[in-house]
């Protein structure tokens, strides 16, 4: 990638996490890397093309993330490294994540995501007819689910020995934690950074005794956390165990 491209894409991307996609504009790039608007169309082209040109980006930056490293492992701990790469990512770029499950250019057939799934399936022994399915359906969920997960559009997972019918206040608790719900201001019992900037020999004595304990919302929301990986991890468990169906039984031939 050429480095004045690649200067204007990172820009791009950096200004996607600290304000959203909707703040992205070609004037807004421009100003980051002191271009004017046009100067940035023989790099990227127009807005689209940007926004192609991010998808190529993020692509890169998970090749990059997951390395050579995994050559020489099977391909079921390669297929679960994939998932948890892909989900790292989500949660490093939450706003311009969406893109690679939005844009028409993450569902082609050259994107890096998509031909690492195909190298592993080829290497799990699934015949090379059911691949490219197999691959479609696999990198529907890695980007449905992480898309879903930093959006806010999948249901709580309920912590383990809920009751799914009962009342949810675990989900309540972590809603009223989510950003927003401080808008009526800054809590007044939270530490006080500059205190600590002032004596560091305050912070190291150790934990302040008269300090809250973490209230329910921050319990829930890093229950919510933790049972959100485990469920995910069981879903790539899932996907495993029907990689290795199908390469034991193929698919007749339908007539």
């Amino acid at each position: 990638m050429d480095d004045k491209r690649r200067l204007i894409l990172d820009q791009a991307l950096a200004l996607v996490d600290e304000r959203g996609l909707a703040a992205m504009s070609m004037r807004a790039v421009a100003e980051r890397v002191g271009l004017t608007s046009m100067a940035l169309y023989p790099y990227v082209g127009g807005k689209d093309a940007l926004l192609d040109g991010l998808v190529d980006l993020l692509h890169l930056e998970l090749g990059t993330s997951v390395g050579d490293d995994l050559a020489d492992i099977g391909w079921r701990e390669r297929l679960r490294a994939l998932g948890r790469a892909v989900r790292s990512l989500a949660h490093a770029h939450p706003s311009a994540f969406p893109l690679l499950l939005n844009r028409s250019a993450a569902g082609a057939s050259a994107s890096w995501l998509t031909a690492a799934l195909r190298g592993i399936l080829h290497d799990a022994g699934v015949p090379v007819s059911e691949i490219p399915r197999l691959a479609r359906m696999i990198c529907a969920f890695l980007l449905g689910y992480t898309t879903g997960e930093v959006t806010g559009g999948l249901p709580r997972v309920p912590p383990p020995g809920a009751n799914p019918d009962a009342a949810q206040p675990w989900a309540d608790a972590a809603d009223a934690a989510s950003p927003g719900a401080d808008a009526a201001g800054p809590d007044p019992h939270a530490a006080d950074p500059d205190l600590h900037a002032a004596d560091p020999d305050l912070h190291a004595a150790g934990p302040d005794p008269d300090a809250a304990e973490p209230g329910p919302e921050a319990v829930s929301l890093a229950e919510d956390a933790a049972a959100r990986e485990a469920e995910f991890d069981a879903d790539l468990g899932d996907l495993i165990g029907l990689v290795a169906h199908a390469a034991r039984h193929p698919a007749r031939e339908r007539s």
